[in-house]
């Protein structure tokens, strides 16, 4: 078995350990959406959760929101907009800015997620956590451990 050189790393590369854990949480969310029916990325969901808590916002309010760069989150919203789950307006207050909301058909998406999908995946992910000791680098290693030995879908479906 050839040495995983970022983990080897320790903190030296922990952005990129913290990047990799992420890559491999959304890859394996996206397969519990897609056994509960959802054809959206994994990405779009966080953007529509803070749409529904937090109400119409822009760009930027939504960048805050999710802790996404403004680039990210406008590419996302295409994707959004082209599958009818937002709209937008252009604010009275400000004829510059955009105000994105949920629409019907959106809002029935939360809806059914919220009901059928995000319990599931917040079990599966609180269950790969548990347990977690030590200091950061040997929580994320035990974290990595975790989802190989037992993905979010199999812990879904157990």
């Amino acid at each position: 078995m050839i040495e995983d050189v970022v983990k080897e790393l320790g903190h030296l590369s922990l952005g990129t350990r913290l990047r990799r854990i992420g890559e491999a949480l959304q890859a394996q969310t996206q397969s519990v959406l897609a056994a509960h029916g959802f054809e959206q990325p994994a990405a779009y969901f966080p953007l529509l959760a803070a749409l529904d808590r937090l109400g119409p916002l822009s760009v930027g309010e939504l960048s805050q929101a999710v802790g996404v760069s403004q680039p990210v989150i406008t590419r996302s919203l295409r994707g959004l907009e082209d599958d009818g789950l937002i709209g937008s307006q252009t604010s009275e207050d400000d004829r510059r800015v955009r105000r994105i909301a949920l629409s019907l058909k959106g809002r029935g998406l939360v809806e059914r997620a919220q009901r059928e999908a995000w319990p599931a995946i917040e079990v599966a992910v609180a269950q790969a956590c548990a347990g977690l000791s030590g200091d950061l680098l040997t929580q994320l290693a035990g974290l990595e451990n975790a989802l190989i030995e037992a993905p979010l879908l199999q812990r879904v479906r157990a």
